[in-house]
């Protein structure tokens, strides 16, 4: 098998891979375990300045990792930026407070003296997505190495230069040779890397799928794991939302990175009270996004980042159609190279459909009709996934009851899209091509 990148913008075949053989992997698992034996023994005091290095090659080098994310997985140069930005920031946070955060802590007991002590485990597996090829890692990666950990990374295949690059980063901080260690396999080989003796714990970000399968293989071997998988997340338009920020919101939220992230806004459950108004709104606002070259400044969202991921996307906005969906924008492949795909409104979305059902990852919206707020609560919780969600409504109140007490979901916003943390929003709000005319009034995390 050939671990190859192909630039999503152009059908440019890049660079390529021969996969890694069992037996190189098992000696890369080695390496970084005896690194790891090396790192486990210095304090946070002497990883820190490591880990801050890291941030600065990050910060200092992000139009050069924005480049290779535009070649390799078509993000726009200038979202590219932020991300590599975002990962600096990252590690400046846990190099400044990985020693606070894992600090020894007193318990009161029977004993003369108790304490909880927090040790590294050892090898991570980070199974990472290709959405946001630096971010997934590093968002991990900077707390496991600040907690004396090392990291050996499956990268999606089709981001390659990303996964060698991530390596480089850390080995030129002045980590210990093979701290962080990529693997160029397929993911047949995925399950004989956990059931390595030296690998300690295994983290995913990706589908359902794979979460389960790593989930069942991690669990037979007793490992420690964290997944984060898909999401489909829900936007209530209640009946007394202003209809246009609304649609300026849902916009952002919809086509952050291009619609491929978890937590993306992808179900616009409005009120028909406003359904009308919003979806004028949202169909100007969706056809005002700049789709282009990546490599351009000017451009806001590039195309899917594989044809098949492409195709997969058009065959779910195909058959939801075919069930009763109407399509108000878009829906047709874009003609010429690459695999670029429009920004797509569906309306009349219901359960059953694919754009209900299942995770649309790439730039199709679905509005789904409710009666009133009730419905719309049922609806927005009728689904397998529930990472976040809005609620949009002039009542500030209104919006924190229903999102701290009636969304089933992880973290839901009040007027504002979902997102990591305040400092992407400028990023986010540029993708979109403009600013919400409401600012948050709150939010839940469960």
């Amino acid at each position: 098998m050939v671990i190859a990148a192909v630039n999503p913008a152009t059908g440019e075949q890049l660079e390529s891979h021969r996969e890694m053989v069992a037996g190189e992997v098992a000696a890369i698992v080695e390496d970084a375990h005896e690194a790891f034996l090396v790192w486990r023994k210095q304090s946070f005091h002497e990883r820190a300045p490591c880990v801050r290095r890291m941030g600065e090659l990050l910060r200092d080098r992000a139009d050069e990792w924005a480049r290779l994310m535009a070649r390799e997985m078509g993000k726009p140069i200038t979202v590219g930026m932020a991300e590599a930005k975002k990962c600096a920031i990252c590690c400046d946070h846990f190099a400044e407070h990985a020693a606070r955060m894992l600090a020894r802590e007193d318990v009161a007991t029977e004993a003369l003296h108790s304490f909880v002590t927090f040790q590294p485990l050892g090898v991570v597996l980070a199974v990472m997505p290709w959405n946001f090829p630096f971010w997934q890692l590093f968002r991990f990666a900077a707390g496991a190495f600040m907690a004396g950990n090392a990291v050996v990374l499956k990268h999606a295949s089709n981001v390659p230069g990303c996964a060698l690059a991530i390596e480089r980063i850390v080995r030129e901080a002045g980590a210990p040779p093979n701290l962080l260690r990529t693997l160029l396999i397929g993911n047949k080989q995925v399950a004989a890397v956990i059931e390595h003796p030296h690998v300690r714990a295994v983290t995913l970000t990706g589908s359902g799928p794979a979460g389960r399968a790593v989930a069942a293989r991690a669990g037979a071997m007793l490992k420690k794991t964290v997944l984060e998988l898909g999401g489909s997340d829900a936007y209530l338009v209640l009946e007394d939302a202003d209809p246009e920020a609304a649609a300026a919101i849902c916009t952002r939220a919809r086509l952050v990175n291009g619609g491929q992230s978890c937590i993306a806004g992808k179900r616009f459950i409005v009120v028909d009270a406003v359904r009308e108004a919003f979806e004028q709104h949202f169909v100007e606002k969706m056809r005002g996004v700049r789709q282009g070259d990546p490599m351009d400044e000017a451009t806001q969202i590039g195309p899917p980042a594989r044809h098949d991921l492409r195709d997969t996307l058009h065959e779910q906005v195909r058959r939801s159609i075919h069930q009763g969906a109407r399509c108000l924008l878009g829906g047709q492949p874009t003609p010429g190279p690459g695999a670029f795909y429009p920004p797509t409104v569906l309306t009349d979305v219901r359960k059953g459909m694919p754009a209900f059902d299942e995770e649309l990852f790439g730039p199709v919206a679905a509005i789904v009709p409710a009666k009133d707020e009730g419905d719309a609560v049922e609806l927005a919780n009728d689904s397998v996934f529930g990472l976040g969600g809005c609620v949009m409504t002039r009542d500030a109140a209104r919006g924190e009851h229903i999102a701290a007490e009636r969304i089933e979901a992880g973290c839901v916003f009040v007027n504002d899209a979902v997102r990591s943390d305040r400092g992407c929003r400028s990023a986010a709000s540029r993708t979109a091509g403009m600013a919400a005319n409401s600012q948050p009034t709150a939010s839940r995390s469960s």
